[in-house]
């Protein structure tokens, strides 16, 4: 390092040390809320038939630092014009970041080694070539490329979103040589404030699972997905956040990307394009409110929130019909149904006016609060039908525009978990406790969310359709001949093949979901001051478990008595009020 860059780098650590201020040409320099963890292989699911030498080198513990002398033999891939070198490691879960790829003094000194990068989600992506009719893309994060190796040093690849990496010598005139090949996990280093434990094995671990999916999606902004949807999505945000909610607490990511999509959205457009994203954006800002109650960040809101909500009360008509404009979208397995989008769109539009006009009023705009509650009055007089659409149907029996118990009679559960979306169920997931049906509820997400699982899922995905599992194989494992690629082989609209998302945020609703509802914790006031807790344990014999609020994590526990009421211990911190009908 020469004198004058130590000197710059020392001063300005200095300076962040000292809280100064940066030195001039640093100032707009940002500290990462990303941490890195590095994750090595667990196991290597194949190689080729030849050509590949020591690739058990690879799983054991090193130090992650090129050596002039290796203590044990690297892996060695040696391609010849008859047949590739290659192999393919799985590193035990989903991650998101890069691969490390450190390599060893060789011969040749001055010729640079190339090899073939291939990340995947599953077994079948990493062995997948690009294209083809299995749909294998780089867009978001470029998941195949070939690098060039350092002598004596290390290759840093990506990011992407990955479990597995397949590693081929691109050169034919000299072997690829690794002394190391590790994952650098890039994720925010935050506890899990909130927990969640229950007498099903099986639910406590989908609890954990979709929190891990949304963890890994809190970047420098709320993802949706860790290798293609790398973006902020504001509807599919929504049980992200609850998510956040129930495990993490406030965490700056959520107002961040609010903020980032506000700032690029004028009002006369609708967020990232689609016209229930912009109501969806309302909605989080409520929820923010009722869990955080900061007054100042919802101060900020209001101009940009007055003006989008003249706009939304304007699309309701004088007959009560919504009148939304540009792109008419729930999620994508319900755009075929278009009169089930419709419903779903009349219902998110009153309930974005009324919770537009709770939010105006606690910013005393009682005139603007008015014209949100005065069209949405009109709104709830239209209740379309469905035709079948669960997405829609618990849309409007969330708003209380159909009766709960009718609406999950009839509706949601007509074919049991089959229709639901990884997104929208989230919201069938709430109308069923709304309509006082836990049980079917945990029925569906064991059936739904635990099939994934089943399939070797370590995060949830962007959709699953229980049609899709019959003959399927599993994502972890190479597809056995005869088998369905339940990667490859399905998915539709933006997502067919493998450029379905494998961790989606918006997939993590049954987290927020038991927390909610089988804890039973919901604020009711602003900043959590106080809080109900209303269990319901469906078939359950007990669950237990902590939920965050600003003033500490309340913790809970429900237990099933023999006459079959249930029994709550309590413990809140301080300053905050909490309601319990099944306290003893």
């Amino acid at each position: 390092m020469q004198p004058t860059i130590a000197l710059t780098v020392l001063t300005l650590a200095a300076a962040v040390n000292a809280g100064a201020a940066a030195p001039p040409g640093l100032e707009r320099a940002e500290r990462s809320p990303i941490s890195t963890f590095l994750v090595a292989p667990t196991r290597v699911v194949w190689q080729s038939a030849g050509g590949v030498r020591n690739a058990g080198t690879l799983l054991e513990p090193r130090a992650g630092q090129a050596l002039l002398k290796e203590p044990m033999p690297p892996c060695v891939l040696t391609a010849t014009s008859n047949a590739s070198a290659a192999l393919l490691l799985d590193f035990g879960r989903e991650l998101n970041g890069c691969l490390e790829l450190i390599t060893p003094m060789t011969p040749n000194q001055a010729r640079l080694r190339h090899v073939r990068v291939r990340f995947g989600e599953s077994v079948s992506e990493a062995m997948a070539e690009l294209g083809g009719p299995r749909n294998a893309q780089n867009d978001h994060a470029v998941r195949d490329q070939v690098v060039a190796l350092p002598w004596l040093g290390k290759k840093c690849v990506g990011p992407s979103g990955f479990r597995f990496v397949r590693l081929d010598n691109a050169d034919l005139a000299l072997p690829v040589e690794l002394s190391c090949v590790r994952a650098a996990l890039q994720i925010r280093d935050v506890p899990y404030v909130g927990s969640f434990t229950c007498s099903d094995a099986r639910l406590n671990r989908i609890w954990q699972v979709g929190a891990y999916t949304v963890h890994l999606n809190m970047q420098e902004y709320l993802w949706d997905g860790i290798k293609r949807d790398r973006l902020v999505w504001l509807g599919d945000m929504h049980p992200e956040v609850s998510t956040l909610h129930a495990v993490f607490g406030f965490n700056e990511v959520v107002p961040r990307s609010l903020d980032l999509t506000r700032d690029a959205t004028p009002v006369t457009e609708w967020m990232n394009g689609i016209s229930s994203y912009s109501m969806w954006w309302v909605l989080i800002h409520e929820d923010l409110w009722l869990h955080h109650g900061s007054r100042p960040y919802l101060e900020a809101q209001q101009p940009y929130l007055t003006a989008l909500l003249k706009r939304l009360a304007s699309l309701i008509g004088p007959d009560g019909k919504e009148r939304i404009d540009g792109m008419r979208f729930l999620d994508w397995p319900s755009s075929p149904n278009p009169q089930g989008v419709t419903a779903g769109l009349q219902a998110l539009l009153v309930m974005t006016l009324e919770s537009g006009a709770r939010l105006l009023t606690t910013l005393g705009d009682t005139p603007s609060a008015q014209r949100c509650a005065d069209a949405a009055a009109r709104g709830r007089r239209v209740v379309p039908g469905v035709n079948g659409s669960k997405s829609g149907a618990a849309l409007l029996a969330l708003a209380g525009m159909r009766d709960a118990k009718e609406t999950a009679d009839t509706v949601l559960k007509a074919g049991g978990p089959r229709g639901l979306s990884t997104f929208y169920g989230f919201y069938v997931l709430q109308a069923l406790a709304a309509s006082g049906d836990a049980h079917t509820a945990l029925e569906f997400i064991r059936t739904y969310w635990g099939a994934m699982l089943d399939l070797g899922a370590t995060t949830f995905w962007e959709d699953f359709n229980l049609d899709w599992t019959p003959n399927a194989a599993r994502i972890d494992e190479p597809v056995p001949p005869g088998k369905k690629d339940i990667h490859g082989d399905f998915g539709a609209y933006c997502y067919a093949g493998f450029r379905h998302s494998l961790c989606h945020g918006w997939a993590s609703g049954p987290t927020a979901w038991l927390s909610q509802h089988v804890l039973g914790v919901k604020p009711v006031e602003p900043g959590c001051r106080r809080v109900r807790v209303a269990p319901q344990l469906g078939d359950l014999q007990w669950a237990e478990g902590a939920y965050p609020t600003p003033r500490g994590p309340i913790r809970v526990r429900h237990e099933r008595r023999a006459d079959g009421t249930v029994a709550s211990t309590l413990e809140a911190p301080p300053g905050i009020q909490v309601e319990s009908p099944s306290r003893p």
